[in-house]
């Protein structure tokens, strides 16, 4: 009897253990692969130390985070669940325990994610759990939305201080997703065509004149469509391959007749289309309004069809763009990037063309400042993109398409694999900035490097290899999209000092008037201190200067900085904000209610509207406003180059004070939240995504911030190691 009972206890283990085992979820830590530095299925977020540590609430492992900096980086292990799940509410629930937490929170973190963006968030920071406390257990209830693809379950901690979590649930209406039966969605139509994921099997010889504009029409045709087809809207189609397999037919018509029948054709097969009863005109007074005079300017027949599309087009939902509700620009979703494709096919690349044009066509709050009249650049492009020899010379007429909308948000961001290389492994020890129209040698990424480097803070180099800078410029400049010449020059600035060589040869200016010709050593990216744009720094973000003034950068402000400052700036002379930078914290509000006496408004924005592609509408004008004693003496803020997106629109804020003049030079002229998207090849891209303007509608694109006094860094001020801006903020200050 024992030994049987022995038996029975046995097999009720492995049971346990099996169950276990099984669980879907590792959401206790207890499962962890030993080449594995976190349990299965945990991952990191943000900068901080993690670690499975033994000190768990149940079992024998937790997820622990330790940091010992503070501000506004934060730490977070992560895991993540498929949405496979249908209900109301979402819950999680997990033990914590934290100790010497300060200057921040910790916290569970729960996120529900959509196809392109997060639907419901809650990471417990309104909570402001701080301090050291022991094991407990916490919960977060959210909303949970149909459209959910991805939940992210997580511990936080941001601060200082050190914070276990063990024992996460997670529950839907009440019942554990560890039990909870998965339901399969059903997938649109154009997730299941899968007919051309190996390749287009299109061949386009011909690329005359004749053909290219038929090709232009019919990208045009396609990407009308794409955005106002009720049927395509629905993802009943894989807009891409449907191209796929209308190009061969279509590259064979003979004249414009047979060629327009074939795209009636063409748009008959996709569908009836029902009377749309929720269609309105464009409104007279819209920003931007749909430019649909190629459409006027086609045979009556293909005008006809291409009308009836657009006057019954579809409202609401759409499968390949959708309106961010609390910002107003597109979101780009279910665009396949094609990462396999490194180098696409004919087919692919003429989908790259199609689906950056209209894109921006449709959906660029800024077209219409375009040095270039955006209708003629589908017809530019369509032969350099079907003759691009290979991936470089792809993604050269990628990223060339991609500057001419003149926008430094644009850019390739991911993919570029091939321009990096044609760009170089290793760089300069020195780092440069155009000043008054040279090339300024301004800092040292690795002072010790600095004897072996020869040159001096201040030296100008002349030539690279025997080609002067000038040369240079003309030469590269055309792969740097930038808003304005200032920001184009900002980015080409470094990379005029990188190569695949090792070395390479210069000729530069010293301060006496010296030209020497030297060999200059070039060292890979990981051995060299390399920073973007400005210098990394951890000094406190605000001090007092000397006569009484108040300093703040914005480069490493922290939301407790804010009542710090208002409350020590309070009787200053002056205070300078700088912004030659981008600001580490969102302050537009928080601080610039501090130099506002009265509500005030700074800026208005322009939205698309999704129910009619091409027009965009004007918000009310946005207020700054007061929230307590307003600073009365004068406000100086210092922008240049650097100050870029979030740094501009900060700027457009502190401008609204009471006594406020921006000093400084040109910004980069690229403001307002972006809208990202991909081309094929896995280049990944972003657009400004809706128009800032100030409230008596001038517009901050490509123009930047222009300041009230223009004060620019000088060759004789960098070699003399002076900030030439911050003094003349301070001597504007102590004018009386």
């Amino acid at each position: 009897m024992k030994k049987i009972l022995i038996t029975s206890l046995t097999i009720l283990s492995l049971h346990f253990s099996y169950a276990q085992i099984k669980e879907k979820y590792n959401l206790g830590f207890e499962y962890q692969a030993k080449d594995k530095s976190l349990s299965d299925g945990w991952m990191k977020w943000g900068n901080y130390e993690l670690i499975i540590d033994a000190d768990a609430h149940s079992g024998k492992k937790s997820g622990k985070i330790i940091s010992d900096e503070s501000g506004s980086s934060f730490g977070s292990i992560a895991y993540r669940i498929p949405a496979n799940y249908r209900g109301k509410k979402i819950k999680l629930e997990g033990f914590m325990k934290i100790r010497n937490v300060e200057k921040g929170f910790a916290g569970l973190l729960l996120r529900v994610d959509g196809d392109v963006s997060s639907l419901a968030f809650d990471n417990m920071q309104n909570q402001q759990i701080t301090g050291t406390k022991d094991w407990a257990k916490y919960s977060i209830t959210l909303d949970y939305s149909k459209e959910a693809e991805k939940i992210f379950i997580a511990g936080i901690l941001s601060g200082k201080g050190e914070a276990w979590f063990d024992d996460f649930t997670l529950s839907i209406d009440g019942k554990n997703v560890q039990t909870l039966k998965e339901v399969e969605k059903e997938l649109p139509k154009a997730k299941l065509d899968k007919e051309f994921d190996k390749g287009s099997l299109i061949d386009i010889s011909d690329v005359s004149p004749k053909k290219v504009d038929d090709l232009a029409l019919l990208g045009r045709v396609w990407g009308f469509l794409k955005y106002h087809h009720p049927e395509i809207a629905k993802g009943n189609y894989n807009w891409d391959y449907e191209l796929f397999r209308f190009l061969p037919e279509y590259i064979k018509a003979q004249n414009n007749s047979e060629r327009d029948q074939l795209i009636i054709d063409w748009i008959k097969s996709l569908g009836k289309i029902e009377t749309c009863k929720k269609c309105k005109p464009t409104n007279e007074i819209a920003a931007l309004k749909p430019d649909l005079k190629w459409v006027y300017n086609q045979s009556d027949a293909l005008k006809e069809k291409l009308l009836y599309v657009y006057n019954n087009r579809t409202q609401g939902k759409q499968y390949y763009v959708q309106v961010d509700p609390n910002i107003g620009n597109a979101i780009f979703k279910n665009e396949d990037p094609y990462t396999k494709m490194t180098y696409p096919d004919q087919g692919f690349r003429l989908l790259s063309v199609y689906r950056y044009w209209n894109m921006i066509h449709y959906f660029f709050p800024y077209k219409h400042l375009m040095d270039d009249d955006w209708n003629t650049k589908l017809a530019a492009y369509i032969p350099k993109f079907l003759n691009a020899k290979d991936e470089l010379a792809y993604e050269f007429a990628a990223i060339q398409l991609i500057g001419d909308i003149q926008d430094t948000h644009a850019n390739i961001w991911r993919g570029a694999d091939k321009i990096k290389e044609w760009k170089g492994k290793n760089f300069s020890p020195v780092a440069v900035r155009f000043i008054e129209d040279k090339l300024v040698v301004t800092d040292y990424y690795n002072p010790e490097l600095k004897e072996e480097a020869g040159l001096q803070i201040g030296d100008v180099i002349n030539k690279i290899n025997g080609k002067s800078i000038k040369e240079l410029i003309k030469e590269k400049s055309k792969y740097y999209p930038a808003s304005n010449v200032a920001s184009m020059l900002r980015d080409l600035s470094t990379d005029l000092l990188r190569s695949n060589k090792n070395q390479f040869k210069i000729e530069f200016t010293t301060a006496d008037s010296k030209t020497i010709k030297k060999s200059m050593k070039l060292y890979p990216s990981d051995s060299l201190n390399l920073y973007h744009w400005y210098k990394p720094s951890k000094e406190k973000s605000y001090k007092m200067l000397e006569n009484n003034i108040g300093y703040i950068t914005l480069q490493n402000i922290k939301e407790e900085d804010i009542p710090v400052i208002k409350s020590e700036f309070i009787d200053t002379k002056g205070i300078i904000i700088d912004i030659r930078n981008y600001p580490s914290t969102f302050v537009p509000f928080s601080l610039g209610s501090y130099f506002v006496s009265s509500p005030t408004p700074f800026v208005k924005f322009t939205s698309v509207n999704i129910d009619n592609p091409g027009e965009f509408t004007f918000t009310d004008n946005l207020k700054v406003a007061n929230s307590g004693k307003a600073y009365k003496g004068k406000l100086i803020v210092l922008v240049n180059e650097l100050s870029q997106s979030q740094a501009e629109y900060t700027s457009m804020a502190f401008r609204a004070g009471d006594n406020t003049t921006v000093m400084g030079s040109t910004t980069a002229g690229a403001d307002g939240n972006v809208s990202s998207t991909f081309l094929p090849g896995g280049l990944r891209t972003m657009i400004s995504g809706i128009g800032i303007l100030y409230p008596d509608g001038k517009e901050t694109q490509r123009i930047g911030i222009v300041p009230d006094i223009e004060v620019k860094p000088t060759i004789k001020g960098i070699r003399a190691g002076k900030d030439e801006l911050l003094e003349k903020a301070i001597e504007v200050i102590l004018e009386q």
